[in-house]
């Protein structure tokens, strides 16, 4: 069998990014069991409720939805158990003293598979207020209106 080469996205998490300023981000190995990678390699993940919290200098990833793999028999996973991350001291240390700061949290921002192994994105991320995403909103908005005007105009000027 050959070995897998690049990035293979396997689930993103939008919203994320929708409800949080994105401060760090850091990539995270997995530890999983074999009927959870074989699921994750038909690409069926949901990123959507989960969260990372730290536990004496151990990075634990939660409610990540991973379903039970369609062949497994009994040896089969639990679909929303908590799994292991794998990073660096150093790593740990920084995360466990940011999030302390009040309004700080760890998402998962992807899953996704680099080079044959499973990797997690995570971020250190603060809560945005209801204000601060209607304001995301508009500025993607008029972005878009722009880039339509823009694209009108070189339109007419070929024309």
């Amino acid at each position: 069998m050959a070995k897998e080469k690049g990035r293979k996205l396997i689930a993103q998490n939008k919203k994320a990014r929708h409800d949080y300023h994105i401060l760090d981000t850091y990539e995270a190995g997995l530890v999983l069991m074999g009927t959870e990678v074989k699921s994750l390699r038909q690409g069926r993940a949901s990123l959507v409720d989960g969260f990372v919290q730290l536990d004496g200098h151990e990075a634990w990833l939660h409610n990540v939805h991973v379903p039970e793999y369609s062949q497994g028999t009994w040896t089969n996973h639990s679909a929303r158990r908590k799994r292991k991350l794998l990073l660096h001291r150093a790593e740990i240390d920084k995360l466990e003293s940011k999030s302390q700061e009040t309004g700080h949290t760890i998402v998962p921002l992807a899953l996704y598979f680099k080079d044959g192994r499973a990797k997690v994105e995570i971020a250190l991320a603060k809560g945005k207020k209801e204000y601060d995403k209607r304001q995301t909103l508009r500025e993607k908005q008029d972005r878009r209106e722009t880039d339509r005007a823009v694209a009108a105009a070189r339109r007419r000027q070929r024309g």
